[in-house]
């Protein structure tokens, strides 16, 4: 068994993303700019912001002194 994904015709999540993406390479390029802009966008917005109160950065194990 080969290491190279590809080897048998597969080529993974992001091969099947990209073509299922309509137009040619550029345009394809654009949607994959446009959806990764929104995916960060909405992670900043929404996501981050719910689980930060979550999270324990303000658990601390030094003392003041």
């Amino acid at each position: 068994m080969s290491q190279v994904p590809w080897w048998n015709g597969r080529d993974g999540m992001y091969g099947w993303i990209w073509r299922h993406l309509p137009g040619n390479a550029w345009a394809k390029a654009l949607v994959s700019l446009v959806l990764v802009l929104a995916v960060v966008y909405v992670l900043f917005q929404y996501v981050f912001p719910w689980a930060e109160p979550l999270l324990p950065f303000n658990d601390v194990t030094v003392d003041n002194q």
